[in-house]
Order: C-alpha cells, then structure tokens, then sequence
C-alpha cells in the first residue's frame, strides 16, 4: 500500500480509506464460506420484504424495531456493547432520559458502514438525513438510502433536482422523532474522524447534538470504498458474529447561533486560525472564491470542532486533515491499482 501513502494524514500517518482485511486461515476459509451460503438467501429475502414491501406498512414503531433487530440477527450480530461517555457501566437505565437521544435532539454519527444506519433505525428510528461540504443545508434519505450511502460515491454537492431543507425546519416538521446526521458525508474504515460539513450549525441554539459512535469488530465490514457490495456481503455474512460497539457523549449545543442571533457573522481575518478552519471544512481559497465550500465563523467552527473531538474520543481515533477531495483523488487512484 505504499503508492497510497500520500493519502495518509501528515500528522498522524492514519489512512482512513484504505479497507481493512481481516487475515483468516486457509481452513477457516471453508467454514466462511458455509455460512455465507446459509445465510445468504434469508438475507437477501428478509431485505427485499423488508424494503419493498414492510417499510410501507404503518406498522407500529416496536414491531418495525423488532423487524430490524431479525435483519441484524441473520448475518450474527447478536452484541452491541452500548454506553454513554462518562457513565459506569451498568446504570444505564438509571440516567434521565435527556442524556440519551431523544426527540426533538440530533445524532451526529459516524459513517462506516452500511450497518450504521440498521443499528440507529433499530433503537432511535431518526429521520435520516444527507449533508454536502457546499451547503448548510441536508438531503432527507430513507433508511434505505442512508444504507447505501455507506457505498455511494463522493459527491461534494447535492445532485440537480435534490429536495433540501435545514435541520431546524425538520425538527419542526417531525418534533416526535430524533435527526440522524452523519457529518462526515462519506464512509471511511473507522480509524479517524474526517473534517465535517456544515450542516449540524443549522441545528437551534437549544437543540441537543448528541456525538454517536459506532466502531465494529471485525472491522473488515466497514466501507470506505464505494461500490464494493458483493465484498460488504461476502465479509458479513462469512464471519460467524459481528459485534458493534456504540458510544454516546453528552449533548452539545450549537452555542454559534446564539452568538450570532441577530449579527452578521464574523468571519475569521487572522490568517493561521481562518486557514486552518478551512483546511478542516476541507476549504480553500478557490472554493471560497467559486463559491463552493461553505465557509464558518470561529465561533462555528469550535462548535464542530467539540463533536468531532467527541467522536474521536469515543471512537479511539484521531481526527484527520484529509477532505473529501482526498478521498475522491484517492480513489481515483484505487481504481487505477490493478491497471
């Protein structure tokens, strides 16, 4: 892998698109593939029930949760080890129900795979939705699309025609259910926290944005190349259990509108700190000057910094220079590997 180097972060030498292959012997190879024959037809039959047929059913909310809870259970993911940041384990029960997403509040989530969104439809059912390094604004997907998402390609902009809002008009419009955002806008393999898109700081000053981390094991079935849907099969339903392991930090508020209410935003004018908030939106001075990537305020750009920071440390990772530009030149580059 040394040709992909140069997508490593400077600082921290982390690749996070590069995918992760789990070495198996020879002779475990069998087993794999016995269970992939198994499992294989009554996931793609509870998949094709489930999503072209269940889903439009007005089913109540426990039994479309159970539904998917059986989706999880096929390919074997029968543990997911849930916590809140800073809560010993085993009083989970006992915390107030505003220290874990709720209606009315926003999950800002990690993107890795297209288990991702199963799990968070599974116990939250969030509206879900799409965010562009281009505007402030969100795409809302079904669960299905959220799904594929984990293996769409890299779009720096919404496609012509899509239908945009802001996460306070669909607080608004759903007040019952929680938002699903993942910030990140693209997959990658787990190992970091890429720079965030715009769109949590439409979110109002007294929505709570609660920080999700979800990190698998093996992490062979994350997704950080798009496309790849016999291999995301083949490395799911061939292992004989996957365990998720979820994490949930305290709620951050978007202190930046407050601050703003009622003023024009204050851009940055000092060099070093405006140059590095753009690095981190995945910015630069062409962008700003095409009117491409969404530019912050100091003040918005530590809001997103808290949640990334969050992220990383939930997820036991670092958080990287790397931008969605990167990934597409590097795939650019995975694609030509083999030519």
């Amino acid at each position: 892998m040394e040709k992909f180097s140069q997508f490593r972060d400077k600082g921290s030498g982390i690749s996070p698109f590069i995918p992760i292959a789990t070495p198996v012997s020879f002779t475990t190879k069998f087993t794999h593939f016995g269970l992939f024959l198994l499992r294989l037809p009554f996931f793609l039959a509870f998949a094709s029930t489930y999503f072209f047929f269940l889903q439009f059913l007005p089913l109540p909310i426990l039994v479309r949760k159970g539904l998917l809870w059986s989706f999880m259970a096929i390919p074997g993911i029968w543990w997911v080890d849930l916590q809140l940041d800073g809560v010993r384990r085993g009083t989970l029960a006992e915390q107030p129900a505003d220290r874990f997403p709720h209606p009315g509040s926003v999950i800002a989530a990690t993107l890795t795979s297209p288990i991702d969104a199963v799990y968070l439809a599974a116990i939250f059912d969030p509206i879900f939705t799409r965010s562009y390094p281009t505007t402030r604004q969100v795409e809302r997907i079904s669960l299905l699309g959220a799904i594929v998402l984990a293996l769409t390609p890299v779009r720096l902009a919404p496609a012509p025609g899509a239908r945009l809002t802001d996460l306070e008009t669909l607080r608004r419009e759903y007040p019952g259910r929680v938002l699903a955002v993942f910030p990140e806008a693209s997959s990658t393999n787990g190992k970091a926290v890429l720079p965030f898109t715009p769109s949590l700081l439409e979110a109002s000053p007294d929505t709570p944005l609660f920080p999700v981390s979800i990190r698998y094991t093996p992490g062979d079935v994350t997704t950080p190349v798009p496309g790849r849907w016999s291999k995301f099969l083949w490395d799911l339903l061939s292992r004989p259990t996957t365990t998720i392991r979820v994490r949930v930090a305290e709620s951050v508020l978007n202190s930046s509108k407050a601050a703003t209410n009622g003023a024009a935003p204050a851009y940055s004018t000092v060099v070093e700190e405006g140059s590095a908030a753009r690095r981190r939106m995945g910015s630069d001075d062409e962008d700003d000057e095409n009117g491409g990537i969404q530019r912050v305020t100091p003040e918005e750009q530590r809001v997103l910094d808290k949640i990334a920071e969050a992220l990383a440390r939930l997820g036991r990772n670092k958080r990287v220079g790397l931008t969605l530009k990167d990934k597409q030149a590097f795939l650019d580059a995975w694609a030509k590997r083999k030519k």
